[in-house]
């Protein structure tokens, strides 16, 4: 592998000193950009698109051409390759995002899940490696997973975006099987994090899209416990380098000191929650990836940047941010306003790195 240009990013992880805030995009590989829409359309489906390497690598790629500010990309994938490997039958209806052929509600059919032979996901280590011989030292590559929290809650329901009332009443009702999804869940994000690790990603990311839809105590029993093993079981080097871990609980700021415990490099913020005050309840035990708004780059440039400017003055003086948005930029985003974001980043937060 080539030798890294810009370790900007790891070392904000690391919270080491940086000569700006580095920046990257959730989703920045996406539906907003044209020549993704014509990837798409060449492989057929976002399913052909992530399972075909060569594709994947592509639109890894892509935003990284377009915006040369980019500090990291990450590896074009989606969470829920995990529980397809598991034999759910994961399908994409157009429209209405992603659904399984079979869910987990019967005990029998719980009780059977185990964690899956890698080599069903061979894909994505071939992807992993691929990009980064493309990307040739560019920038850090990262690999993620969903939670096992996450995975649970679409495995359950067998769609997302719901009011999780299956999940929530097994969560109440049977707590056992809950906990031995999560349990296989989490042995096999580990698995798949690791094998990430050894293809070549060189920081990897835990999305926990759906922790914030939980009660306080479940929060911590159902989700942050489990991504806390994870966290314990994942490789900590690699080519002679840290590979630090970020974790993201959207809608997670009530938690933030209980995450900051559970030894993650970094940790996720949303927009509901000043990175300011953030940065003072985390104090030094975590690096701090976030926070704007996505529904801001349908604004104009000049809201774009008051907006940044107002988040990194909140954070202020010294290391350890990773400028991001709270939540995947949305479809509708102009890609010039995109830039405008990564121009402001770049433009204001040099002062705070003196």
């Amino acid at each position: 592998m080539a030798a890294l240009q810009n370790d900007t990013f790891l070392r904000a992880l690391n919270r080491e000193a940086t000569p700006y805030t580095p920046v990257w995009m959730m989703r920045q590989a996406g539906r907003y950009l044209p020549e993704y829409r014509e990837s798409r359309k060449t492989a057929g489906s976002f399913l052909d698109l992530c399972k075909n390497p060569h594709f994947a690598t592509e639109v890894t790629l892509q935003p990284l051409d377009r915006y040369p500010l980019l500090d990291a990309s990450i590896l074009f994938s989606d969470i829920l390759t995990l529980p397809d490997a598991m034999g759910l039958g994961l399908y994409f209806e157009e429209g209405e995002g992603p659904k399984f052929e079979r869910t987990l509600r019967e005990e029998a059919e719980i009780k059977a899940l185990h964690v899956p032979d890698m080599a069903k996901l061979q894909y994505v280590f071939d992807a992993v490696t691929q990009i980064r011989k493309t990307i040739n030292g560019r920038v850090p590559l990262i690999g993620f997973s969903g939670s096992p929290w996450t995975l649970a809650t679409y495995m359950v329901e067998g769609k997302g975006g719901t009011d999780f009332l299956n999940t929530k009443k097994m969560a109440y009702a049977r707590p056992d099987l809950l906990h031995h999804i999560l349990e296989t869940n989490t042995q096999t994000v580990i698995q798949y994090l690791n094998a990430q690790i050894a293809a070549g990603a060189q920081a990897v990311m835990i999305f926990d899209s759906w922790g914030g839809a939980l009660s306080h105590n479940a929060y911590i029993e159902f989700s942050l416990n489990y991504m806390q093993k994870i966290v314990a079981g994942l490789t900590k080097n690699a080519e002679g380098k840290q590979v630090p871990s970020i974790v993201f609980t959207k809608g997670g700021a009530l938690w933030l000191e209980a995450q900051a415990n559970i030894g993650a490099d970094a940790l996720g913020l949303d927009w509901t929650v000043d990175i300011g005050q953030a940065r003072k309840r985390v104090g030094n035990q975590a690096a701090l990836q976030g926070n704007l708004d996505p529904a801001i780059l349908l604004s104009t440039p000049e809201a774009i940047e008051k907006e940044v400017a107002s988040i990194l003055a909140s954070y202020g003086h010294g290391h350890g941010h990773v400028f991001n948005l709270g939540h995947g930029i949305t479809q509708w985003t102009p890609p010039e306003n995109a830039a405008a974001m990564l121009e402001a980043v770049r433009k204001h937060s040099q002062q705070y790195h003196q």
